[in-house]
């Protein structure tokens, strides 16, 4: 009478095919990463179940992890050399599922998370998956992480009202910044790729992101 409810690897699967494969998300390394990668490990078990809808869950703190056609769109967006070897850098952790999609894809993704308790959940989940390659700090990522500077890659995961000035001068040559920006409630994700001295500006699509709270952000009681 009633069908079998899917396990969470048929639903996984599902997602890939459904959500990511047929909404033109094209690279097959990213196809690839997030077939084996499970959401739901990012997530609470309470939420296991919508673990592979496409939409955003909460994480707590008022901060979500985002929908997975959206991970999908932002990591291909970076356009990431093919053979490993990018240093690639994250604002927002979260939970750690951006980043341990980056760490399949890079040989090193440094991440920056303003919430203590998130970054070490993050830190927990990476370690839970056996990923190494990702190291995290808690600070106000609208300053980027100059020390490691310059990537190969940069994904902002939260809304700033415009670019951070200091991600931009963080890009090596050629390299892409991924980034929401606009109002409170609508943005538009945006792509900067670094071209000699030019910075070069393409707008991807409309979106909707939890606020990039700091100094080149929003200030929290704005929000």
């Amino acid at each position: 009478m009633f069908g079998k409810k899917p396990s969470l690897a048929e639903a996984q699967a599902r997602m890939v095919e459904k959500q990511l494969a047929a909404r033109y998300i094209t690279d097959p390394r990213v196809l690839q990463v997030m077939a084996e990668l499970p959401r739901h490990a990012f997530v609470a078990e309470e939420l296991w179940g919508q673990a592979y809808k496409d939409t955003p869950l909460p994480i707590g703190y008022g901060q979500t992890i985002s929908q997975p056609y959206m991970v999908a769109f932002m990591t291909q967006a970076l356009q990431l050399s093919a053979d490993g070897q990018a240093t690639v850098l994250e604002i927002g952790t979260g939970s750690g599922y951006q980043a341990a999609i980056l760490s399949r894809m890079a040989a090193k993704v440094y991440s920056i998370e303003r919430i203590p308790e998130l970054a070490e959940q993050a830190r927990q989940n990476l370690d839970a998956l056996g990923i190494d390659n990702v190291e995290i700090k808690v600070a106000d990522g609208g300053y980027g992480w100059p020390e490691h500077a310059p990537y190969d890659g940069i994904v902002v995961t939260a809304a700033a009202p415009e670019v951070p000035a200091p991600l931009p001068a963080q890009l090596a040559e050629g390299a892409m910044l991924v980034i929401p920006t606009g109002p409170r409630r609508q943005q538009e994700l945006l792509r900067l790729q670094r071209r000699g001295d030019r910075i070069i500006e393409e707008r991807l699509a409309p979106v909707a992101f939890v606020p990039l709270i700091g100094e080149h952000g929003w200030e929290e009681d704005e929000y």
